[in-house]
């Protein structure tokens, strides 16, 4: 039976054509035959330049943006979509998501660092937005990984070196393997590429593995999370807990009240948009 997935980026991706038709191809490779993957991104207007991290490097302006993760992941629910894919490392606003939603939510971070576990012992994470890496410490604790979390840790080049890599790969693979050979040093054996934009460029290279370590492609991991928590509701009625705070479903009727009173119906997204 098909599955058609909601692909949601922290990026305005109509500003990012060569990104967005590189996370298009990806997922055709990695997507079974009868999924689809339906891309997203943020509002038109959400930022300043093409480049998130101005903003997501700040907690607030983070919390702030994350309400457009809330209103996508309703979105898709309205829209007959069978889960939800928040792709971004930071995951704003997940457990949120999650508790408005009965569609399965899925996020790029919890996916890889979970099934990350299943390679290796010790698993670390290379940033391009090196002022995230608490909060990224911060999920790891938040998912019960921190015992097997050796960091997050600067790659050594920004967000516009990764989209200019995308025709010119070899000066970034070289230096990507430079910091993924130091944190193998250091004990990891598994590494995560952040964010989505540095995981496509490796995929496209077939840059799967640094020596002896697997560099695991998240992207491809958060897709089939995905698929295989649809298949567990279809197949064994598998849902969300519904008790205590972080996961008792509010009334829809009272978000929508909310949303409206925040001054937020333009963030909501009708089909076929962004």
């Amino acid at each position: 039976m098909a599955i058609r997935i909601w692909h949601q980026s922290f990026t305005v991706l109509g500003n990012l054509p060569a990104y967005a038709d590189a996370l298009a191809a990806h997922f055709r490779k990695v997507a079974r035959p009868d999924t689809e993957v339906v891309l997203h991104g943020m509002h038109d207007k959400t930022y300043r330049t093409n480049y998130p991290g101005t903003d997501i490097r700040h907690a607030y302006m983070q919390y702030l943006h994350g309400q457009q993760f809330v209103m996508g992941g309703i979105a898709a629910e309205e829209q007959g979509f069978d889960a939800y894919a928040i792709m971004s490392l930071p995951e704003p606003a997940l457990r949120e998501t999650r508790s408005v939603l009965d569609i399965p939510v899925v996020a790029y971070g919890e996916s890889s660092m979970l099934t990350a576990t299943m390679l290796g012992e010790r698993t670390g994470v290379l940033l391009f937005i090196e002022e995230m890496a608490p909060q990224i410490e911060e999920n790891a604790r938040r998912v019960g990984l921190a015992a097997r979390f050796g960091g997050a840790r600067y790659v050594g080049f920004g967000f516009n070196d990764v989209l200019a890599g995308y025709s010119n790969p070899a000066p970034l693979l070289e230096k990507f393997h430079a910091a993924a050979r130091a944190m193998i040093r250091d004990g990891v054996d598994v590494i995560i590429p952040g964010e989505a934009p540095l995981c496509v460029l490796l995929a496209r290279n077939g840059i799967n593995r640094v020596d002896e370590v697997p560099v695991l492609d998240a992207l491809g991991a958060t897709i089939k999370m995905a698929e295989a928590m649809v298949d567990l509701k279809r197949a064994c009625g598998v849902s969300p807990a519904r008790n205590g705070y972080f996961t008792a479903k509010p009334p829809r009727e009272r978000i929508d009240e909310l949303i409206t009173l925040y001054g937020m119906d333009p963030l909501r997204q009708k089909p076929g948009t962004r």
